[in-house]
């Protein structure tokens, strides 16, 4: 099984299913794994800050290989003038959309006056968004809480979202829940404050026809295909991320795509393929297998399965082998 070279994506149809950006997890070989599992969904890097592009190593935060397209690059800044050289840098790479952080909770993003703390600041978001605008023709799309703290979500959302739409975004990712900036920490952000998808489904009617879609605690792929009568698009993070096989019905649940799902020994085969070719560029096999743990479960023999990737792909040496070793802990159908 081989990534084949892809034609011209249609953004607006790619949006229908998205890999949500999560720091440490979302890196190119997550990609690489995900895009063999559905050739549709629209993926995402990790949040890199603007000024990690442009006072960095550039080319390291943006290189990614043609086979993951369609990709989104999300920035994280609040300067509209580094933001705008940030996406003029990472124009050459040639995404699919470059998207704006305004939804992350951690304390170290809101230090850098970034992340959800710009929810308070619609006026500074918007002209970040014109400055990354007039320095790209790719869509840029922002992603964005309901609210923060003790902001009323019905008016603070409404003013933000207007603020977005005047400014020229191309479409929103809205987080379905509360930003509580004091007094919890960002796990606790993505679990207590209560998810409210409704307010979403509103803020969708009220702004078409840009494209708004919905993130937030949805756990399965049949609870995501019910919220697509409200919303342009969904977006899931740790499910998809934690349960990866389930990305294999996307493009037929959601694109209508009538070609076979890929198979957990075809899966396996094409990444020690790719794995191959990045041990020989000095990259760790852990840090491809990491992103694999979870592709056996369900099946028996998943924890041999994961002890297998987990275990040995951190030894010394450690080559594709391991790959083959973990495969052979689980019952699963063969290719035919």
């Amino acid at each position: 099984m081989t990534q084949p070279a892809r034609p011209e994506t249609d953004i607006s149809i790619a949006r229908r299913f998205s890999v949500a950006p999560m720091m440490d997890w979302t890196d190119r070989h997550c990609r690489y794994l995900h895009r063999l599992l559905t050739r549709e969904a629209l993926l995402f890097t990790e949040m890199v800050t603007s000024a990690a592009i442009v006072h960095g190593d550039a080319g390291r935060h943006l290189r990614f290989d043609a086979a993951e397209q369609p990709v989104a690059l999300q920035l994280g800044g609040s300067d509209p003038a580094e933001l705008a050289r940030a996406t003029t840098l990472a124009d050459a790479y040639g995404y699919a959309e470059i998207n704006l952080n305004v939804g992350c909770p951690s304390d170290r993003v809101q230090s850098g006056r970034f992340g959800a703390c710009l929810m308070a600041e619609p006026a500074l978001v918007a002209a970040c968004v014109r400055a990354m605008r007039a320095a790209t023709d790719r869509p840029v799309t922002v992603k964005c809480r309901i609210g923060i703290d003790d902001q009323d979500t019905e008016e603070s959302l409404d003013r933000f979202a207007d603020a977005m739409v005047e400014a020229g975004v191309e479409a929103l990712y809205v987080h379905a829940r509360k930003a509580w900036l004091k007094g919890l920490s960002p796990k606790e952000n993505r679990t207590i404050p209560p998810l409210d998808y409704e307010r979403v489904h509103r803020l969708r009617a009220r702004l078409a026809p840009l494209p708004v879609l919905l993130n937030g605690g949805l756990e399965t792929l049949d609870a995501a295909r019910a919220q697509m009568a409200h919303v342009d698009g969904v977006m899931l993070g740790r499910a998809a991320y934690h349960h990866p096989m389930m990305l294999a019905e996307i493009d037929r649940r959601f694109f209508g795509a009538a070609t076979p799902s890929p198979t957990l020994p075809a899966i396996m085969q094409a990444m020690a393929d790719y794995a191959g070719g990045q041990l020989a560029q000095g990259v760790r096999l852990n840090s491809i297998a990491r992103h694999m743990l979870g592709l056996a479960n369900g099946l028996p023999g998943a924890r041999q399965f994961r002890q297998v990737m987990s275990v040995d792909a951190c030894r010394p040496g450690a080559d594709t082998s391991v790959f083959r070793r973990a495969l052979d802990c689980v019952s699963a159908p063969v290719e035919a």
